[in-house]
């Protein structure tokens, strides 16, 4: 697992398409991911936003595709911000952790996140054909730090495997089946399984990074 941390020239349809974001501020910064909903296709975050002049930032309410919920602090043009995002890209099969330093201009857009080898070319195959072009892309190994880990999984998947947890499914011997688990989170046992893979196989990725790929 690596982190890389991308920047890209936007073209010029992406440029278009993010033109309105840009019509009352410079340039925004992601100073922390405070949470992403995959499935609901909802982020909450803590930015950093330069505001254009005469522009009041307690009449922005929306950025981009961002919803201003709050402003944590000001100085001159430059605003600390809470933002809910009712967009995310569609990376589930890349298993890639968003991280800091993100920040987007009309200009430049930067990006960071963990991630193995065929996920990373993966996502840079995409920002070629789709956004633009990568003009310098830079290796960090990823560090591990212990944080709010549940906070990369979907509601749905948190839920799932902390009841899963509570009752037992992960002791020595199991405590109970996947069955009697289905039935007391209301939901089928195809479906509890699936939810259960998909947190346990991002929950992998976020424990490993930092990790040296076998050769």
């Amino acid at each position: 697992m690596r982190k890389v941390v991308i920047e890209i020239k936007p073209n010029e349809i992406t440029r278009e398409a993010s033109r309105s974001t840009f019509e009352n501020i410079y340039s925004y910064e992601v100073l922390e991911v405070i949470k992403i909903d995959y499935a609901g296709g909802i982020f909450v975050d803590i930015i950093e936003c330069t505001t254009k002049e005469d522009v009041l930032i307690k009449d922005l309410k929306i950025i981009g595709n961002m919803e201003v919920l709050n402003v944590l602090k000001s100085e001159e043009n430059k605003h600390v911000c809470m933002v809910k995002g009712h967009e995310f890209h569609n990376d589930l099969d890349m298993d890639l952790i968003w991280t800091t330093p993100s920040m987007v201009s009309e200009d430049k857009i930067v990006v960071s996140f963990i991630g193995a080898q065929k996920s990373i070319m993966k996502f840079v195959e995409q920002t070629k054909l789709y956004v633009g072009e990568i003009t310098n892309m830079s290796f960090q190994r990823a560090s591990y730090e212990r944080q709010d880990i549940l906070s990369i999984l979907t509601d749905k998947q948190k839920s799932v495997l902390t009841m899963a947890y509570n009752h037992g499914y992960y002791d020595i011997p199991r405590k109970i089946s996947s069955e009697k688990l289905s039935e007391k989170v209301n939901i089928s046992k195809p479906t509890l399984i699936e939810h259960l893979r998909k947190a346990e196989r991002r929950l992998l990725v976020e424990i490993m990074a930092g990790y040296s790929e076998p050769e």
